[in-house]
């Protein structure tokens, strides 16, 4: 329970996108639980859309889905692996939403014939559910997404300007994340777009107290005093966040900083001694090159911007750093492989494992299937995410010389669907926010590779999928190779698979990355590794 009035940090960001404010919100969220302080966070969105769940993630980063199967912006698993706690539909807000609730209370007479307007309606809209989302915490941090001076964010910031007249000035911080360049050619850092952005943020009625300096390297503590003088925010209140060579680091630049003090003191928290020993551990963990090497795979359909499979890069590297193993990350183009550009035994005969992570649609998918193949026939480690439990199957039983075997999202006509649509799926597939989302439960077999990676019989996990595998090709398992080692507790769902007589080869229906943590890797990740180390020794 809050200690009293709920405290509210605004981060805001300026100059361009990008810059990390989703790490800079979460970093101070996990300063301030290690004060003994109950945290919760949320980012309001621009985009109109009314969730992330048919935003492209080659654009804009993979979908992060909730507990509760919210879909939503890659943020909220910065927020969760930052905070290590779940959060909800509540902590995801865009304007899409909130504008589709205005209509429909205008539709449903709510405004009593008024003219419905962006103020007073969108912005109250989008207040009452920054202060529902707050309820019951000491501190709610909110994220307002895009910069200022962007059309669309416009609402989101009129709106927390007038939040402390509804919940008291006292009760408010504003937290606003700048860029510092470096320019080689005269060879020095160049404070004026900081300040224009302060510039800006103060003509639409906001007054920063705290300033969050970003900068590619570097910067001199002299321009602290700078940015100081020039936007009128004290020196003690202004941090500086070069380029981290982990994520992790960032809590404790703010925390070694001062700058975590000066928000407690701002807002006037009652706070204990701050317990950061765990999370130093952690960062010392992640910078450390350890003299056990692997080199992972990642079979991918949306390549080189590791965004895309934000949740799956932090999974394998957590896991990698608690088995002491220096990682290597390596994009594999499944599409070069689908169209015969590459071979798939030159590009995967480099790599320790494989991992095939989630997607939509049917580009690449015979490429995802030819990499399973390949890994089911030599023993390669593979780890299969969602679409890579689809692709594994379909591998397995083409493997056994089903050569028709495929998944109905490839060819609805095909005699052998051994992927299908989901029950209360068919007609949806064009459709956002109607797949089977969130958590679910899921039983593993005793005896099983699953087992004894999880450690126990029983787990629950977060799903986004439409397909699944069909029943009415589990009974041909065992000739294929494969056994189904995790089901739903009523065994009508296929949620995990691993094959049979191979070192390590385990894929799941659901998204594990989105549950594993820098201090508590899924153990499917760790399980994964492991194997990569076993293979290196020669103990499989």
């Amino acid at each position: 329970m809050a200690k009293g009035p709920t405290k509210y940090v605004f981060v805001t960001g300026g100059v361009l996108s990008g810059l990390g404010k989703g790490i800079t919100a979460a970093s101070i969220g996990h300063t301030l639980k290690a004060r003994g302080l109950s945290v919760n966070i949320q980012k309001c969105d621009p985009y109109l859309n009314t969730d992330a769940g048919l935003l492209n993630p080659a654009e804009h980063g993979e979908c992060f889905v909730t507990m509760d199967g919210a879909e939503t912006d890659l943020d909220l698993g910065h927020y969760e692996r930052f905070m290590d706690q779940e959060l909800t539909q509540a902590s995801s807000l865009m304007s899409g939403r909130v504008l589709r609730k205005v209509i429909e209370d205008e539709r449903a007479g709510k405004y009593l014939g008024k003219t419905v307007q962006i103020i007073p309606h969108v912005i109250q809209a989008i207040q009452k559910e920054i202060i529902a989302a707050a309820e019951g915490y000491d501190v709610h941090i909110v994220e307002i997404g895009g910069t200022v001076g962007d059309y669309e964010s416009l609402s989101f910031l009129e709106a927390i300007r007038e939040l402390p007249f509804v919940i008291g000035r006292e009760n408010c911080l504003f937290a606003h994340v700048v860029y510092v360049p470096y320019l080689g050619a005269s060879a020095e850092f160049k404070t004026k777009p900081a300040q224009n952005a302060v510039r800006e943020l103060r003509a639409l009625g906001i007054v920063p107290d705290v300033l969050a300096a970003r900068s590619e390297q570097r910067a001199p503590k002299s321009i602290v005093n700078k940015l100081s003088l020039f936007s009128g925010i004290p020196a003690e209140a202004i941090v500086l966040l070069p380029n981290a060579q982990s994520i992790y680091e960032v809590p404790l630049t703010l925390e070694d900083s001062g700058i975590a003090g000066v928000i407690a003191e701002r807002l006037k928290l009652k706070i204990s001694r701050p317990e950061l020993k765990d999370w130093r551990t952690i960062v010392k963990r992640a910078k450390t090159q350890y003299s056990t090497k692997a080199c992972v795979g990642v079979v991918a359909k949306y390549m080189d911007n590791q965004d895309t499979y934000m949740s799956v890069f932090e999974a394998l590297r957590s896991a990698a750093m608690w088995n002491n193993v220096s990682l290597e990350i390596k994009w594999i183009d499944a599409e070069a492989i689908e169209n015969g550009d590459i071979l798939v035994e030159d590009v995967l005969g480099s790599v320790d494992g494989i991992v095939v992570p989630g997607g939509f649609g049917t580009r690449a998918l015979e490429g995802k299937i030819k990499a399973a193949q390949y890994a089911l026939k030599t023993g390669l480690p593979y780890l299969g995410l969602c679409l890579g439990l689809q692709m594994a199957v379909i591998a397995a039983a083409r493997n056994a010389g089903l050569r028709q075997a495929t998944s109905a999202e490839l060819d609805e006509s095909s005699p052998h669907p051994v992927i299908n649509t989901m029950n209360g799926q068919k007609g949806k597939e064009n459709t956002g926010g109607t797949m089977r989302l969130g958590n679910y439960p899921c039983d593993l077999q005793k005896g099983t590779l699953a087992e004894k990676v999880y450690g126990s019989r029983a787990t629950v996990e977060r799903h986004r999928h439409r397909y699944e595998c069909s029943n009415d090709y589990r009974e041909n398992y065992e000739a294929w190779g494969i056994r189904a080692s995790g089901t739903s507790p009523d065994g009508a769902l296929v949620e995990i698979i691993e094959a049979i007589d191979h070192p390590f080869f385990l894929a799941s229906q659901f998204h594990p990355e989105f549950k594993s943590r820098p201090n508590r890797p899924h153990p499917m990740f760790s399980g994964f590794i492991g194997a990569l180390v076993a293979k290196d020794s020669g103990n499989h």
